[in-house]
């Protein structure tokens, strides 16, 4: 079964349809990568899975007793309220000492719970929020464009350690994403979303859809290029092309082929 499925989704804002028509299922330890424009309908589209926004329209079926952990876009902490990352955690549920330090090192915060999380840094707060998601042992890690605003080392390191979770936990995990051209290599199927499904598929096929090209074509080939982050730099052979170190991708559409990894 299924741990999420939506048939027929529609949603509104309003008078206004902004997802219409949307079928997708997410299966047991998959990774799921959502693209699409400004608008498109991205936020909506978890925020309904999560069952914080009411359906218009078909219906949403989740495995019985699923453990979402929740990634938001982004979290406003107002410098005027102290709060350091150890009680941010234990909001809403209070969590001990021991599972605040163990999920902290998962996430490469080790002894940094005494920080307030308004000094945290961009890349910081992503983590601080992924390891309050991880304390409820998700079967489902859904996140909002977690890499928005981070460099791109920023955005592979935060990628591998996604990785890294699904390896060691199993969860599965549903990422929208903000790069229409760079998506995690280690996505299992990619979901070109513009107020519904335009296309879906690994990210190879997605990135030679026609429909894809035609939304996000302009000045990259229509390429979608894969973090490759792995393996980049344990395997140089002397053969290596000199730009398989750039991590961007974008001017190098022939590259694409050769790494994504199942």
């Amino acid at each position: 079964m299924s741990l999420i499925a939506a048939s027929h989704l529609c949603v509104r804002h309003g008078a206004t349809e902004v997802l219409h028509d949307i079928s997708l299922a997410l299966e047991p330890g998959e990774i799921v990568t959502v693209v699409g424009p400004n608008g498109s309908g991205k936020s909506t589209l978890l925020r309904a899975l999560l069952g914080i926004l009411p359906a218009a329209g078909g219906r949403i079926a989740r495995a019985p007793g699923l453990r979402i952990g929740y990634v938001p876009q982004r979290l406003m902490i107002d410098r005027i309220l102290p709060i350091t990352l150890r009680r941010f955690l234990s909001l809403p549920v209070r969590v001990s000492d021991a599972a605040a330090q163990a999920v902290l090192k998962r996430v490469g915060l080790e002894g940094q719970s005494g920080l307030q999380m308004a000094a945290l840094s961009g890349g910081q707060m992503q983590r601080a929020l992924l390891a309050r998601a991880l304390l409820a042992e998700p079967q489902v890690l859904m996140l909002d464009e977690p890499t928005q605003g981070l460099d791109q080392p920023g955005e592979a390191a935060f990628y591998r350690l996604i990785e890294e979770v699904r390896a060691e936990t199993g969860c599965a995990i549903l990422m929208v994403s903000h790069d229409l051209h760079v998506v995690m290599a280690a996505s299992d199927r990619v979901i070109c979303l513009n107020g519904h499904v335009c296309c879906e598929g690994t990210p190879q096929v997605v990135s030679d859809a026609p429909e894809y090209r035609a939304l996000f074509g302009l000045g990259t080939q229509g390429a979608l290029a894969l973090y490759r982050h792995e393996h980049d730099h344990d395997h140089a052979g002397p053969a290596e092309d000199p730009h398989a170190h750039d991590h961007h991708g974008h001017d190098h559409p022939h590259h694409h082929g050769h790494h994504h990894h199942a």
